[in-house]
């Protein structure tokens, strides 16, 4: 089985602006690139083309959300300001969501992709995907944009196969190293929905992603935030994975588990301060394809979400594509000695003792 590919140059078009990394430039704050730019996205792409990786994925053409299956979601009146705005000059969806005119229709685009993808792989067309996909998502919620995202991708792809496949339990393991507060608002009392975010502890948002949240109603237990402190690296990450996605998965029994894939944990990254390198994220990615193939025959879908070193990025993404598609020619990381050489990648007790506790809860899961 074939590991499928969305990317649109389309999505390289949504402009944020200039900023002060994502502070708007005014007062002393002099114009610059604003973080979430085109370039650690689009030279992700450039690197699959360079290395030959690209010609191993199937291509998945995006097409743009409906107004209907992005009202599964999102409000009516959230979406009109969208395009009411999309149609001027742009605006802010929210926090710090900046947008130009004709973002709105980049942004269906973008939750069209994932649709697609997932579809993809609901089908049986491909095993597993990943969608490269701009504007990100994971922070939007119903009725406002946050942190630099506009429609909710993963939730929205989520949404829509269980309204269009009837795929019933899904697994949503968030590595982006700010909490995906969006996919936990809305499946926060669902059952059938599985929600784990691993994070920076209160990074962004603020005061959001805290471990007693766990899900309210029938969705109480359903919800696991794995706050990280600043600083955690590999031997975290991975406990993280060994002692809290893997038991919990594999009592959930997902018929399909979908990843949103921000590699904002890598410790080049301006926006956030851990320490992962291209190959702990490769090793993440492996686990998932593996749980994926015990689980759930395979059925994998990642969604890109942020990353804003756009050197370190492309390294990160190549090495868990590689993995998804089990290439048997694995570039080299120049970046990888360098940053997995550095202290801190070890377990400390106090990054020990929040897996612990996020332990708990996946022992909960059923």
């Amino acid at each position: 089985m074939a590991t499928g590919f969305v990317c649109h140059e389309r999505y390289m078009w949504h402009d944020t602006g200039h900023a002060g990394i994502f502070i708007p430039a005014e007062g002393y704050v002099q114009p610059s690139e604003h973080a979430e730019s085109p370039e650690s996205k689009r030279r992700i792409r450039n690197l699959l083309e360079v290395s030959g990786l690209i010609e191993q994925l199937v291509s998945i053409r995006p097409r743009p959300a409906s107004r209907d299956e992005v009202l599964r979601y999102h409000t009516a009146e959230y979406i009109d300001r969208l395009a009411a705005l999309s149609a001027e000059r742009g605006g802010d969806a929210g926090m710090t969501t900046p947008f130009a005119a004709g973002g709105f229709a980049i942004a269906l685009l973008s939750a069209g992709g994932v649709l697609a993808a997932a579809e993809a792989v609901v089908d049986g067309d491909v095993e597993n995907a990943y969608a490269l996909v701009r504007p990100p998502g994971h922070h939007a919620e119903a009725n406002i944009g946050k942190g630099f995202c506009l429609l909710a991708n993963a939730v929205l792809g989520i949404k829509h196969v269980k309204a269009t496949r009837g795929v019933g339990r899904v697994a949503v393991v968030d590595y982006d190293v700010h909490h995906g507060n969006g996919t936990q608002h809305a499946f926060y009392a669902d059952p059938e929905v599985l929600t784990i975010s691993i994070h920076q502890d209160n990074c962004f948002p603020p005061d959001s992603g805290a471990i007693g949240d766990t899900g309210e109603g029938k969705g109480e237990g359903y919800n696991i935030n794995v706050p990280l402190p600043p600083g955690s690296g590999r031997e975290a990450y991975l406990a993280v994975m060994d002692r809290v996605v893997t038991p919990a998965l594999t009592a959930f029994k997902p018929d399909l588990i979908v990843v949103p894939s921000g590699f904002d944990a890598g410790g080049f990254d301006p926006l956030g301060r851990m320490m992962l390198s291209s190959s702990t994220y490769r090793e993440i990615a492996a686990t998932l394809k593996r749980l994926a193939g015990e689980l759930c025959g395979g059925r994998l879908l990642f969604t890109h979400e942020g990353g804003y070193s756009a050197v370190h990025v492309p390294f990160c993404a190549h090495a868990v594509i590689e993995e998804l598609c089990d290439a048997n020619d694995r570039i080299e990381d120049p970046y990888d000695a360098i940053l997995s050489g550095m202290g801190g990648h070890q377990l400390y007790p106090h990054q020990d003792e929040v897996i612990a506790k996020a332990a708990k809860l996946a022992a909960r899961v059923k």
